[in-house]
């Protein structure tokens, strides 16, 4: 698979976010049958909002989302920015939400890890593709 360009993510992250808001969180194509969110983020250094696409697990009555960027060797905007701003609007289904988001520290990270691995396995083929450790996120509902 060849790596995308930052121009062409932003590019597909806008038809995603499009579909999924016509659809009430459904996508089409390649996306279809894996559960999205959008998450809606504070930009790091723009202090703007950001809004991308990610496919997701759950984790109880958490989401769980894994930084892989298909494999990249940096991470994804949206992880650098919830880092920076760990307050961030969560949208699934039909449902807008404020959460807080938070990167996994071992061993709870590997675990959540293996568990998406198990539901998609394209995850494990993502993480020899890349020699840093890809970070998994955990967002809780505020409040």
């Amino acid at each position: 698979m060849a790596m995308r360009s930052d121009e062409q993510w932003l590019a597909l992250n806008e038809q995603v976010i499009a579909e999924f808001r016509a659809n009430a969180g459904e996508c089409g194509g390649a996306f279809a049958g894996n559960p999205m969110v959008l998450l809606t983020t504070t930009g790091a250094r723009s202090g703007l909002p950001r809004t991308a696409p990610v496919t997701y697990t759950t984790d109880g009555d958490r989401i769980v989302l894994i930084a892989s960027k298909a494999g990249a060797d940096h991470h994804p905007a949206w992880y650098h920015n919830l880092v920076a701003h760990p307050e961030v609007i969560v949208e699934v289904g039909g449902e807008t939400y404020a959460a807080r988001a938070r990167t996994a520290e071992e061993p709870e990270r590997s675990r959540l890890f293996a568990e998406r691995v198990a539901v998609m396995p394209r995850f494990d083929g993502y993480r020899t593709m890349t020699e840093r450790t890809i970070p998994v996120v955990v967002i809780e509902r505020a409040g």
